[in-house]
């Protein structure tokens, strides 16, 4: 084992990642509450600011995929649907089955432009979660409660506010509305059955609510839908920590792009058009399990400098401090000082840890084991 090697399977120099990545994320937050006087004054210029700031915070999350733990992502798609990316408002559907699957999907936002831009449907939970749930509530992300009786009028308003943003951006649809598990997956093919649908074998079925309800509110600012289906080469199922140890996986992304004019305006015959495209997602996994490659040519975007040189900059100014800090305290000889520094080191590492809990499917929500048992 190499130097490099080593020093990324210590929990010392894992800390010290998570720590650059908070206290990095809380000095953001701050600034972005600042912004908000921007907005009556500005609301574009408001805009553009916060995606910049959303970008130094994500960006170093895509640093530890492309550069700390080597992870390659190939494209598979046409070449007229790679030369639109980054050009064009879009509603991105991607199967829900991997912890890293959201880090996969940024890194291709990263290396067309729009990782700053980017947006989501979240679970409203998120909402109240440090770094994340704040950092998406100044990117105008839609929270939902996953009921849509209570969503609908929230989701229609957050969407219909993203009519005239101003950056490019790429509108994140999980449809599967959770990640799959062999419990959820065996629940939700019995109400496909129930309801008289196609089977899926490798996706859980789709709730068109929020798809439908995101096409009629975008027409006419997204251009296009793409639908990637993702998966990882030699059968591997990585995982937040695995990056953070510098484990590196050949990540595969199908790309197929879907003008938005060929999707059905009638909110039954969309539905029936997203039932369709899932399986044809199934499809395209059962041709990767049996040849180990997605149709379609292969393309390997570039990954650029600006993810490393935001993350050296970040621990540049505040591990410098830190160190001085940590040298002075235990200089001191004082017990009761480095039993507080001792202290906050544990509360730092309990933090990192309970953000990195938010992507594990083993401790993912349990939405979709009695909701799938309910009508749409």
């Amino acid at each position: 084992m190499g130097f490099i090697a080593f020093l990324k399977t210590q929990f010392i120099v894992h800390l010290l990642i998570g720590f650059v990545f908070v206290v990095s994320g809380l000095i953001i937050n701050f600034i972005q509450l600042c912004t908000l006087i921007l907005w009556p004054i500005n609301k574009q210029f408001y805009r553009r600011v916060n995606c910049r700031l959303a970008y130094s915070l994500w960006s170093q999350l895509v640093m530890l995929l492309e550069w700390w733990s080597g992870t390659e992502c190939t494209l598979f798609s046409d070449e007229a649907t790679v030369n639109t990316f980054g050009k064009e408002h879009v509603i991105i559907i991607l199967n829900h089955n991997f912890e890293i699957d959201f880090l996969c999907g940024w890194t291709m936002t990263e290396r067309f432009g729009v990782l700053g831009s980017s947006k989501v449907l979240a679970k409203r939970e998120l909402l109240y979660v440090p770094l994340i749930g704040w950092t998406w509530y100044f990117l105008e992300i839609v929270f939902c409660k996953r009921k849509w009786e209570e969503d609908r009028d929230t989701v229609i308003a957050g969407l219909k506010r993203l009519s005239d943003y101003p950056e490019y951006m790429w509108f994140l649809l999980y449809c599967e509305g959770t990640r799959f598990t062999e419990t959820k997956h065996r629940i939700s093919m019995e109400v496909a059955e129930s309801k008289g649908l196609p089977k899926l074998k490798y996706h859980l079925l789709p709730r068109t609510k929020g798809f439908t309800t995101a096409v009629q509110c975008l027409r006419g600012t997204v251009s296009a839908v793409y639908d990637v289906t993702l998966n990882f080469r030699g059968n591997k199922n990585p995982s937040l920590l695995g990056i953070l140890y510098g484990k590196k996986y050949e990540a595969d992304m199908c790309v197929r792009r879907f003008p938005l004019e060929d999707i059905p305006q009638d909110e039954k015959e969309a539905a029936n058009w997203l039932h369709k495209l899932y399986q044809e997602k199934d499809a395209l996994q059962e041709m990767y399990n049996q040849e180990g490659v997605f149709p379609g040519k292969q393309f390997k975007p570039p990954r650029r400098p600006w993810t490393l040189l935001n993350f050296l900059f970040w621990a540049t100014v505040l591990l410098s401090p830190l160190f001085t800090f940590g040298f002075g305290v235990f200089a001191s000889g004082s017990p009761l000082l480095i039993l507080a520094f001792l202290g906050l080191v544990g509360a730092a590492s309990f933090g990192v840890r309970r953000l990195i809990g938010v992507t594990e499917i083993e401790k993912g929500s349990s939405y979709g084991n009695q909701e799938f048992k309910k009508k749409e």
